[in-house]
């Protein structure tokens, strides 16, 4: 159950990246840095603390270790910080569902909340959902800058393929920061 995340050639996983300045209008205000502690979807009972994961030596995207937590990479922004935040984490285990494991029921307008190690909250919208295969990753929309505060929750999906014990798509969900800075301190 390894999620499969190509990034930019080049990149390093420390390398902070390239932002576009907010827009004039429809962005809301970015918070200070302050990592992710534990992530919450009530509209699919999704509920799990979350860890700092980093790259593969092959340049893939860690997986969270513990299929009861997801994770967040370090590589970009934290959650509320102007650009994509990425959290991922596994569909199913060996011995069941995973902390994403309905994350395809999402729709448009259902909350993402995500609460950091500052004590503050910051909650996102759901824009819509892509399902891509790996060898097909939509890397530049995933990890590209965006003019706002967003966040990308990526998992598994598709056909599990048994040859190489590995789903053969990942579901990205896309959110933005909600609406007046999407933030409760």
């Amino acid at each position: 159950m390894m999620i499969f995340i190509l990034l930019p050639h080049g990149e390093r996983a420390n390398a902070a990246p390239p932002l576009t300045p907010p827009a004039a209008h429809g962005t809301t205000v970015a918070r200070p840095p302050s990592a992710p502690v534990s992530i919450r979807i009530d509209a699919i009972g999704a509920s799990a603390p979350i860890d700092p994961l980093g790259l593969n030596p092959h340049g893939t995207l860690q997986a969270p270790t513990d299929f009861n937590r997801a994770g967040y990479y370090t590589g970009r922004p934290m959650p509320g910080e102007i650009g994509p935040a990425i959290i991922v984490a596994h569909v199913d285990s060996k011995t069941g569902p995973a902390v994403f494991a309905r994350l395809a029921h999402l729709k448009p307008g259902d909350e993402v909340t995500v609460t950091r190690a500052d004590h503050s909250i910051v909650v996102f919208v759901v824009d819509r959902l892509e399902e891509h295969p790996k060898n097909a990753f939509p890397t530049s929309a995933v990890y590209g800058p965006t003019p706002g505060a967003t966040l990308r929750l990526i998992t598994c999906a598709g056909a599990f393929d048994r040859t190489v014990g590995h789903y053969r798509d990942n579901l990205i969900a896309f959110a933005h920061l909600k609406s007046g800075g999407g933030v409760l301190d």
